[in-house]
């Protein structure tokens, strides 16, 4: 995010994880992080890895301990819920934890992302719904099933 012509994280730099997050899942994830290969030095992460179930994180602490020897350069980033850092994998990794303060004003955040996901031409799609030509936007409501 130092400059606005940074690109943003591709599909397979990033892993989602919920309760639902398969073995596998984490494994192909994690073999793209840790075995090295030429497609540049990529910054890989796990969103939520506190939510994998136990199974799953003793799989993937174990995958990964097998697989780290293999690139001593690997950037890897695991983020978690702060509420819930006794769950298996920042236990795991707590040897390695930061705590972790953004350094950007949400202002000069919201810009570099309004940079990337602003529709260039405005034209009959799904960006034109949403405010400032975005093709991304949150909609919320207080009462659930609205149908949003």
């Amino acid at each position: 995010m130092n400059s606005p012509n940074q690109p943003l994280p591709t599909f397979d730099e990033v892993l989602l994880c919920t309760p639902q997050t398969t073995a596998e899942q984490v494994g192909l994830f994690l073999r793209r992080c840790l075995i090295p290969c030429s497609e540049g030095e990529k910054i890989y992460t796990m969103l939520y890895a506190d939510e994998l179930s136990y199974d799953v994180s003793c799989r993937a602490e174990e995958l990964f301990q097998h697989l780290q020897h293999y690139n001593s350069a690997y950037r890897l980033i695991i983020l978690c819920n702060c509420e819930r850092e006794h769950s298996y994998i920042p236990s795991v990794f707590s040897q390695y934890k930061v705590h972790m303060i953004p350094q950007r004003q949400l202002a000069e955040i919201q810009r570099y992302l309004q940079h990337h996901y602003r529709v260039a031409q405005p034209s009959d799609s799904a960006a034109s719904v949403f405010k400032d030509n975005m093709c991304v936007g949150i909609v919320s409501s207080k009462r659930a099933g609205v149908g949003k």
